[in-house]
């Protein structure tokens, strides 16, 4: 009887390859394209096919969150990944806890065979001994690296070479990399924005007067250049400037034309969060490049931002709204921010918070609601279902779960469908990264082009694994739709015995209430109100239990008229 043959799994062999600047004193060992022709040639020995590439230039192996490594990860977890090859265990990490979590745990789980070439492991052959150990040693070295990185860094600091990105208004200079010098557009804008400050305008108005303009916020204006900077870069509005960023330019010292070093700090190589130095540890070395702003106007900028009366914060305590963070705008999709009357205290109400008169939003009404008037509509709707459900129960029960059903099949679909659409544009931008890297090292894109589209499709594909996590998790929710019923019947019952409304009741009953805008004026004034009910989402109730439309008086004076809106509303 001839022994069966082993059975090959079907699927992607990962080739993983990771080079950060500290690997440079390796010379060419350890460059991308050198462990690509290694990796490429284990392939062929091995016999194994259907390879691809994920690479991460530039990035320390002791940070995880790296955009190859983890598309690597989306792809073992959607089960497109069977084998993962690295060069050597360094390129997976230099964190043996974490690099160790992956050999031992997270591979084996997922049934992907391991492969680290030049340490000679190969899961397919058993445990190897020597592996933790090796671990170990990639992990010192990058501590060592980094305790020379930081003695060079604090060296270079107390030199007076700066440190840190020139701020918006200067940039590098191109013969001189430890040189800054001005950018022209950016620091008439700054010289803008301290001579606004001077004539006693506010942050806000300052941002205001800049986004009317059309004047780009610094995010957007590197961007614009290839220049790529930390911080948020997901702004839909690169004109939307805020307060903080106002803010920020008036307190920087730097526009006098000064040098200031170690502002910020990390706890460990581990761990690069940055955080605020004490004022005593800065470092100052004035008159080091060209002013942008005088000395004499920086320091009455700052004790006018010092002497400027600020609104007293909410006490912690303060009373919030039971609907907070449930509405939002049926035409914007933003949320609807909850806001009391500054003269009459009694008066609560909601208005949208993309509005673009209040808050520079791009949502062209205010979609206000008074609170007590929605409390109504609410209340309205609850004792409408509530009579359904106690005239006939089994009936109630059965409208919900056709009901249910059929969107939950159509949602099914689209979340589906709108799902592989995501993983095969992921899987596109990986690939687009990794041409436009190779045309960039063999001489056919400039480094700031290669820059710009590196930039673009990193962005991309994190907003892409957000929505792939996101849709995955629809569809898993769908699956508890049948017990999610029995939980709002449940809790409707609650609120026949309470007949109040609590926030907690309504977090369970209500997933989100959609405000339209008011139409009409006078006495034939009305607004659309949508409700949305958690697991089970619009309900259809008979025209003989609720009517279409429901005028109710709300306060003295006040009615309202209430329209139910279809369900393809």
């Amino acid at each position: 009887m001839q022994p069966k043959k082993k059975t090959e799994p079907v699927g992607i062999t990962a080739l993983y390859c990771r080079l950060s600047r500290d690997d440079g004193v390796d010379g060419d060992s350890n460059s991308v394209a050198n462990q690509k022709r290694l990796l490429t040639q284990k392939v062929r020995e091995l016999g194994l096919g259907n390879t691809k590439f994920y690479v991460d230039d530039g990035y320390t192996g002791t940070n995880f969150n790296r955009p190859g490594f983890q598309a690597m990860l989306d792809d073992i977890d959607t089960g497109y990944v069977t084998t993962v090859m690295v060069k050597d265990l360094s390129r997976l990490g230099r964190d043996y806890v974490s690099v160790g979590n992956y050999t031992d745990s997270y591979f084996p789980e997922r049934n992907v065979r391991f492969i680290a070439v030049n340490d000679m492991v190969d899961s397919d052959e058993g445990e190897n001994e020597l592996a933790p150990f090796r671990n170990v040693m990639n992990e010192m070295y990058a501590r060592d690296i980094s305790r020379k990185v930081r003695s060079a860094h604090r060296i270079r600091g107390n030199l007076g070479e700066p440190l840190s990105q020139p701020p918006y208004g200067y940039r590098k200079a191109p013969d001189n990399k430890k040189k800054w010098i001005v950018d022209p557009e950016p620091a008439a804008v700054v010289q803008q924005i301290f001579r606004m400050a001077m004539e006693g305008k506010g942050n806000e108005t300052i941002a205001r007067a800049l986004q009317e303009d059309k004047v780009m916020t610094p995010m957007a204006y590197w961007q614009s250049q290839g220049l790529n900077r930390g911080g948020k870069k997901t702004q839909t509005n690169p004109y939307k400037w805020v307060n903080s960023m106002i803010g920020k330019i008036l307190a920087q010292q730097e526009y006098c034309g000064d040098v200031i070093n170690f502002k910020t700090y990390s706890k460990s190589f581990k761990n690069k969060t940055r955080l605020d130095n004490p004022v005593e540890n800065w470092v100052i070395f004035k008159d080091v490049h060209e002013p942008i702003i005088d000395r004499d106007t920086f320091e009455r900028v700052q004790k006018l931002v010092a002497n400027t009366k600020r609104r007293a914060p909410k006490p912690e305590n303060a009373e919030k709204s039971i609907f907070s963070d449930l509405l939002y705008c049926a035409d914007c999709g933003r949320k609807l921010w909850y806001h009391s009357n500054t003269i009459n205290k009694d008066i609560h109400f909601f208005v949208c918070s993309n509005y673009e008169k209040d808050y520079r939003g791009s949502c062209k009404t205010r979609h206000y609601i008074r609170e007590d008037s929605l409390e109504q509509i609410v209340m309205l709707e609850l004792r409408a279902i509530g009579e359904c459900l106690r005239a006939d129960e089994d009936a109630f029960a059965e409208l919900l779960a056709q009901k249910t059903n059929k969107d939950m099949l159509v949602e099914k679909k689209q979340i589906e469908a709108e799902l592989q659409k995501a993983i095969a544009r992921s899987d596109m931008v990986l690939k687009l990264y990794e041409k436009v890297y190779e045309d960039n090292a063999a001489g056919k894109v400039t480094d700031e082009f290669f820059m710009q589209l590196s930039h673009k499709y990193e962005v991309e594909r994190m907003e892409l694994k957000n929505r792939i996590g996101e849709l995955r998790k629809r569809l898993n929710d769908l699956g508890t739709q049948e017990l999610g019923r029995e939980a709002f019947l449940t809790a409707i019952r609650k609120f026949m015995q309470m007949e109040t409304l609590t926030a907690p009741l309504l977090r369970e009953l209500i997933d989100r209430i959609e405000v339209y805008e008011t139409e009409g004026t006078g006495k034939n004034r009305t607004q659309r109100v949508v409700i949305h009910y958690r697991f089970v989402g619009y309900i259809e109730l008979p025209e003989n239990v609720f009517r279409q439309s429901y005028k109710a008086d709300t306060r003295q004076g006040v009615r309202i008229e209430y329209l139910r809106s279809p369900a393809t509303a």
